[in-house]
């Protein structure tokens, strides 16, 4: 059976398409790197990403980082589930339909209980940042399967 981390590993450089998160296969995200308390995703911005005026929509820039943060929680191989306490965005750039996009992680602090985790958004070139999250985690009582890692 394999580690979630190592699940993440072996889709390196491919769409997540099988990850236990709907959202996240929702979202489609390429997976660049991961390491422990750290993901790299890049995400093509969709038509349904958008809002009237063509950008990608700031609720969908909001779960790009919120599953972002899940993911990297998830990669770093504990047993139990974390949920969201809060969750701040703040936005500095558009993005537009066809853009590719990066979503980058760094687990900022891990204690027992709570973990904290920052996202950036950055266009393609990491030359205009689009947005940066933050996030606190609370860990669960409610354990992850055995096998939480094959695909479907």
């Amino acid at each position: 059976m394999l580690k979630p981390s190592e699940f993440f590993k072996q889709h390196i450089g491919q769409e997540m398409k099988t990850s236990l998160s709907p959202v996240l296969n929702w979202l489609r995200p390429t997976i660049l790197a991961v390491e422990k308390g750290k993901l790299i995703l890049q995400h093509k911005v969709r038509e349904e990403m958008t809002n009237p005026m063509g950008i990608l929509h700031g609720g969908i820039t909001a779960a790009i980082i919120d599953d972002a943060i899940g993911a990297t929680l998830f990669a770093y191989d504990e047993p139990y589930y974390y949920v969201t306490i809060n969750l701040v965005v703040d936005y500095f750039a558009a993005a537009k339909e066809e853009d590719l996009i990066i979503a980058e992680t760094i687990m900022v602090k891990k204690g027992r209980q709570i973990a904290n985790v920052t996202c950036e958004v950055w266009n393609e070139s990491r030359t205009r940042l689009i947005a940066k999250g933050y996030s606190n985690l609370l860990r669960t009582e409610r354990r992850k399967p055995e096998d939480s890692t094959t695909d479907k």
